[in-house]
C-alpha cells in the first residue's frame, strides 16, 4: 500500500481496471462519492463552489456536487467548458447535475463561498496555469476560502512535484488508489494539505503489475529487518560502530556516536587525533575512544572484524588527511556512511570516490553538499537522487523535508514525516549516527537509511518545538517503544 505512482502509472492503472470490466464512469462515480464523503466528514455544511474542468477530474466534480446537494449543502458548479463540450465520461457524470453550470473564468464570483472544490485538472496537468485561473485563484486566496483538491491541486505536476506558483493550497487533498510522487516532493507537498487516499476499485494486483520502484517511507517497509535485542544476544552481536572524529567541530562526532549507541549498536568507538582524545573521552563514559593520526592507525582499528560499520564526515575537517582516512577505510569493504566534509574533500575529483564505493555505503548530503559532489543533475529531486545513486554506485540519501533515499538499482523511498524543527544544527549528524548504528547491527544499508530517516522525523515530531539535535537522541527511546515490544 506504500507504492507512489507517476501520472503515467496512474493512467495505466485506470486503463487496466477498465480493461478488466469496470467502466470508466464507475471509477468516476466511486471517486466523486469518496471525495464527497470525506468533505462531509471533514467540514460542516457550508456554501460550496465546485470548479470543474473538461476531463475526468471535472466529471468527479459534478458527482461531488450532486452528492453534497443531496445532503442539503448549498452547492454551485462552474465549468471551463459548456456541458456539450465535456469529454465522454465527464458528460455522463454531468447528466445528473440538475442545477445551473456557471462559466469558470476570472469573473466568477466567490462571494458567500466557504469551500472550494478544485476539480479542474488532475494528474495529467503539466503546464503553467492560464491567466483566467490565476486571477480566479488569487480571488480565492484573498478571501482565505478553504480548498479541497480532487486527486491533486490544479497547477501541480503529479510526477515531479513542481507547481505553478499560483496553485491554490488545499486544506485537504483526496487522491485515488495510491499517492502520486507530486504529493510528496517539494514544493508539491506544501500545496496538498492533509492527503487522504480513497479506494475506488483499482486492485492491489493491478498496482503490483505496474512494477513501480518508488515508495513512501513507512515502518511496514523495514520493520521486519529492524534489529531488536534478544535473550541470546550480547554487545558484540549488536555490532561495533566506528566514528571518525575531527579536531575542531568535535560535537558532530559526539552527536553521531550517541545516536549510534542509542539506536542499539553494541559498541561505539570514536577515533581521533591524540590532541582531541581527551575531548572525546570526556563526552560519554560508555563510548570508547581510539587514537588515530592517519592511514596506519585507521587500518589497525578496522582490521578488527568486529568493527563492522564506519561513519566518516561529521566535523571531520576538509584536508588531505580526511581523504586518506576515507580511502583507507573503503579498502576494508565494510559498510557505513559518508557525510558532510567527505563531500567537500572530493569536490574536485568525485570519480576517485565513486570508483571505490558500493551499495554497502550510504551518502547523506543536503542539497548544497549534493551539488558539491555531483554537480548539476537535471530533474526533480527523485530523478536527481536516482541518477546520483547510479553514478556513485552507492545509496544516496538526499536530505530535506522530502528526503529521498535512492539505490543504484533504481529503487527509491520518499520520507514525509520530517517536521520543520529538524532544521537545527547537528540533526544531520544524529541521522548519520542512527544509520551507522543500524548498519552495525547488520541491518541492510538501504533499510537502515529508510528506518533511521523515519525514526529521526518521528522523534522530532514527538518532541515538538524547541528541538535541538540532542533532543532527537533523548526522545528516540520513547519513539522506539511506541512501535516495538521487546520480550
Amino acid at each position: 500500500m506504500f507504492e507512489v505512482l507517476t501520472a503515467a502509472e496512474m493512467s495505466k492503472a485506470d486503463a487496466a481496471t477498465i480493461a478488466g470490466g469496470i467502466a470508466g464512469i464507475q471509477l468516476m462515480t466511486a471517486a466523486g462519492a469518496s471525495v464527497a464523503h470525506k468533505i462531509i466528514e471533514e467540514f460542516k455544511p457550508c456554501p460550496v463552489l465546485v470548479l470543474c474542468g473538461p476531463g475526468n477530474n471535472g466529471g468527479d466534480g459534478f458527482i461531488i456536487a450532486q452528492h453534497l446537494k443531496k445532503e442539503g449543502w448549498p452547492v454551485r458548479v462552474a465549468c471551463l467548458v459548456k456541458r456539450n463540450a465535456l469529454k465522454s465520461d465527464s458528460a455522463l457524470a454531468a447528466k445528473d447535475w440538475d442545477g445551473e453550470i456557471e462559466t469558470l473564468n476570472s469573473s466568477l464570483s466567490v462571494h458567500n463561498t466557504s469551500l472550494i472544490v478544485d476539480a479542474i485538472f488532475g494528474t495529467g496537468f503539466d503546464r503553467a496555469l492560464d491567466l483566467e485561473l490565476v486571477i480566479l485563484f488569487d480571488k480565492i486566496r484573498t478571501r482565505k476560502i478553504s480548498v479541497v483538491a480532487v486527486d491533486i491541486p490544479t497547477g501541480l505536476n503529479a510526477t515531479t512535484g513542481t507547481a505553478d506558483p499560483d496553485t491554490l493550497k488545499a486544506t485537504l487533498t483526496v487522491t485515488f488508489c495510491r499517492k502520486k510522487i507530486g504529493h510528496l516532493l517539494l514544493p508539491g507537498k506544501i500545496y496538498c494539505g492533509k492527503i487522504i487516499v480513497a479506494d475506488i476499485g483499482i486492485t492491489d494486483a493491478i498496482v503490483e503489475s505496474l512494477n513501480t520502484t518508488c515508495f513512501e517511507n513507512h515502518p511496514a517497509l523495514w520493520l521486519k529487518n529492524f534489529p531488536l535485542p534478544n535473550a541470546k544476544g550480547h554487545k558484540y552481536a549488536r555490532g561495533h560502530a566506528v566514528i571518525y572524529g575531527g579536531e575542531k567541530r568535535t560535537g558532530a562526532a559526539c552527536l553521531a556516536a550517541a545516536a549510534a549507541q542509542k539506536i542499539g549498536a553494541g559498541l561505539v568507538t570514536i577515533t581521533s587525533s591524540a590532541k582531541t582524545v581527551p575531548i572525546y573521552s570526556s563526552f560519554r563514559s560508555s563510548i570508547m575512544v581510539d587514537e588515530c593520526e592517519g592511514i596506519w592507525d585507521i587500518k589497525t582499528i578496522l582490521r578488527d572484524e568486529r568493527k563492522n560499520a564506519i561513519l566518516i564526515g561529521p566535523g571531520a575537517g576538509v584536508d588531505k588527511k580526511l581523504r586518506q582516512i576515507v580511502e583507507a577505510a573503503l579498502s576494508f569493504n565494510k559498510s557505513g556512511v559518508l557525510d558532510a566534509d567527505v563531500f567537500s574533500v572530493y569536490r574536485d575529483s568525485p570519480k576517485d570516490l565513486f570508483s571505490k564505493l558500493s551499495p554497502k555505503y550510504v551518502l547523506t548530503p543536503h542539497e548544497g553538499e549534493f551539488e558539491r559532489l555531483f554537480g548539476t543533475i537535471n530533474g526533480d529531486k527523485l530523478v536527481r537522487s536516482l541518477k546520483a545513486a547510479k553514478i556513485s554506485n552507492a545509496i544516496v540519501l538526499l536530505k530535506g523535508s522530502d528526503t529521498v533515499i535512492a539505490t543504484p538499482d533504481g529503487t527509491a523511498v520518499i520520507n514525509t514525516n520530517a517536521p520543520p524543527t529538524l532544521a537545527t544544527a547537528g540533526s544531520g549528524d544524529v541521522l548519520s549516527g542512527l544509520i551507522t548504528g543500524l548498519i552495525a547491527q547488520e541491518m541492510p544499508p538501504f533499510m537502515a537509511a529508510c528506518s533511521a530517516v523515519w525514526l529521526h522525523g518521528k522523534a522530532a515530531q514527538a518532541y515538538g518545538l524547541g528541538l535541538t539535535a540532542e533532543d532527537i537522541i533523548s526522545t528516540l527511546p520513547q519513539t522506539l517503544n511506541d512501535i516495538f515490544t521487546v520480550v
